[in-house]
This record gives C-alpha cells, sequence and structure tokens, in this order.
C-alpha cells in the first residue's frame, strides 16, 4: 500500500488511515466513535486522527450540540487521499483475484468469514 500510495503522491500512508477513512467518507463523526471503530480508546483514536490533521486530511471542530465533543471530518485534500487509498485497494485486490482460481478463491473468503465471526473483529462489532 505505501509503496502504491507514494508512487501517486502520497508518502505518508499509516496503517490506520483507511479505516478511519472509511468512516469518514461519508461526513462527520464524533472522536469518541472513531475509537470505537478502531477498538482503541479515545485517546488512541486522537492520536490517529492528530496525524490525519497534521497531514492536511482531515479537522476537528467542536460539536454545534456539545462543545466537549469533538467532531472529525476530511478536508478536501483528505477526500482525495481517500479516493487514491480506496484505488490503491482495489487495485490490489484484483491483482490477487486475477492470479488465484475461483475455487481457491471462495475458500479463502470461507475462511476470512470464519475467522471474522470467530473472533468478532468486524468493524461493526468492535
Amino acid at each position: 500500500m505505501a509503496q502504491r500510495l507514494e508512487v501517486v503522491g502520497y508518502h505518508d500512508y499509516r496503517r490506520s488511515d483507511a479505516l478511519v477513512m472509511r468512516s469518514l467518507q461519508s461526513g462527520e463523526v464524533a472522536l469518541g466513535s472513531l475509537g470505537q471503530v478502531l477498538g482503541v480508546t479515545r485517546q488512541g483514536a486522537r492520536k490517529v486522527v492528530s496525524g490525519l490533521v497534521e497531514r492536511d486530511y482531515a479537522v476537528v471542530i467542536p460539536s454545534a450540540q456539545d462543545s466537549r465533543r469533538r467532531i472529525v471530518s476530511l478536508t478536501p485534500r483528505g477526500h482525495e487521499y481517500f479516493s487514491a487509498v480506496v484505488a490503491t485497494i482495489k487495485a490490489l485486490n484484483d491483482e490477487v483475484t486475477a492470479n488465484v482460481d475461483a475455487d481457491q478463491l471462495a475458500a479463502a473468503y470461507s475462511v476470512l468469514e470464519y475467522v471474522k465471526d470467530a473472533f468478532d473483529v468486524s468493524p461493526s462489532r468492535v
């Protein structure tokens, strides 16, 4: 991922970027909610979000309803970065599926689904 994104001008990819940005793609999200998505504490979420803010991919503002809450949203540059991340993931997935036959791919998906369910690691359950 990092090498491919660097080629298109994003030399600062971090592993947590894709998941956080996926959560932000539709609009604003409370900082605490991002912690739940990432499976980290509020302090951990702040650290991840601070990295996005430092790189001009996101902004944090106080909630209009409650000034103690912090709301995170993508900047225009963040939306561009998110598009590049999604395109890179798609290209990598396409390469894998082009080089693996359908039965092998089905078996791999089956194992991944089992692991996700057995260990309760799906993003919606974190």
